[in-house]
């Protein structure tokens, strides 16, 4: 059997899997699904539009928590241990093998969880901050994992936001969450091996190369600056997900200076600004950072990037599920991720809400 070569355009149109070298699992992308008619779940319409100070809002500047803890009047950023944190630290090691046989395996599992408020504003969201801002919420976090990474219990920080109730946010307040866990969790151990057997293999960076070819090819490229490129990856799981990479070798937050920190916040608001644009809504997504381990080691192998996974599919009602053959198969795709990033990059950087 011959195998044919493919092409951008035979795989434009014909079904076909890509390969995630960050993880090494498939996606099957069927372009031709994306025509099939809609006749299931329609999410309901944004809520109204927020206040800029809600009394009732747990986050908000001076508003007493759900455990009688009271917020400071804060007027920028603010950082608080999680009243209801899904770590706690100082955990002693224990493991349970059942029998030992591998099948009844658990382990006690140690860090701590973090809350970042945005903003003192109740109504706003990253794409709706300015640059200034967003920096500032940068330079906590870098700080952030500073202070976190150099415990002795803490070999991973994970930075993430869940934006919009589609997303499970509880709150509209613009926040996201640090999580600091004892030993490094599924995804970043993934990118964590793939990443250090490509820097072995091939003596240099995957990402670096990545972006090397997408530089190139541009067919993916959404929006750019002088430190940051967001791309649609050409392994594309979620229907308008985005890869946010910094040009540069970094390997973690505190690895930026200071005109990389107000570049990340440049590209982060410009990329949920035309998130928001697409469907004239505040787009929902979870996103989270993905930096090298801490723990002592120097990882070069590793890249600093972000993970944008936003659900929305045809219109701001409609939603891809991850249901059927992605949960018992692979993860399944209709429209292309070239389609995807054409369709971002002619949206507007200026948010719809002062366009009117």
């Amino acid at each position: 059997m011959t195998l044919e070569t493919l092409t951008l355009e035979t795989l434009n149109r014909s079904p076909h899997r890509r390969l995630n070298p960050l993880t090494g699992e498939w996606v099957l992308v069927s372009p031709e699904r994306a025509e099939r008619p809609w006749r299931g779940q329609v999410e309901r319409s944004a809520s109204a539009k927020p206040v800029a100070y809600d009394p009732n809002c747990y986050l908000c500047p001076g508003n007493e928590r759900a455990r009688g803890v009271r917020n400071p009047n804060y007027s920028t950023t603010f950082v608080f241990t999680n009243d209801f944190s899904a770590l706690t630290p100082q955990v002693a090691d224990a493991r349970l093998d059942y029998c030992e046989r591998g099948l009844l395996v658990a382990e006690r599992e140690g860090g701590t969880c973090r809350v970042v408020c945005f903003s003192p504003r109740h109504d706003l969201t990253l794409a709706q901050m300015s640059v200034e801002e967003i920096t500032a919420v940068v330079d906590l976090l870098a700080a952030e994992s500073g202070q976190l990474g150099s415990l002795p219990d803490v070999n991973y920080v994970q930075i993430f936001e869940n934006r919009g109730e589609m997303m499970g946010c509880s709150n509209p307040h613009p926040h996201g969450q640090i999580w600091a866990n004892h030993t490094i969790p599924n995804e970043p151990r993934k990118e964590q091996d793939l990443q250090l057997a490509y820097t072995q293999k091939h003596k240099s960076c995957l990402l670096c190369d990545y972006l090397e070819l997408e530089g190139t090819a541009k067919e993916r490229i959404v929006c750019e600056n002088a430190h940051f490129t967001a791309l649609v990856p050409f392994w594309a799981v979620w229907p308008f997900e985005v890869l946010l990479a910094s040009k540069n070798h970094a390997r973690d937050l505190l690895s930026l200076d200071q005109l990389a920190r107000s570049d990340l916040a440049d590209i982060l608001k410009r990329l949920t600004t035309r998130y928001d644009n697409l469907f004239e809504i505040s787009f929902p997504y979870s996103m989270g950072f993905h930096q090298a381990p801490t723990g002592g080691e120097t990882h070069e192998e590793w890249h600093f990037h972000a993970h944008f996974y936003p659900p929305l599919l045809r219109s701001a009602t409609v939603r891809k599920f991850m249901v059927g053959y992605e949960m018992l198969a692979a993860p399944q795709r209709d429209i292309t991720a070239e389609w995807a990033a054409r369709t971002l990059r002619q949206v507007s950087e200026t948010h719809y809400s002062l366009r009117r």
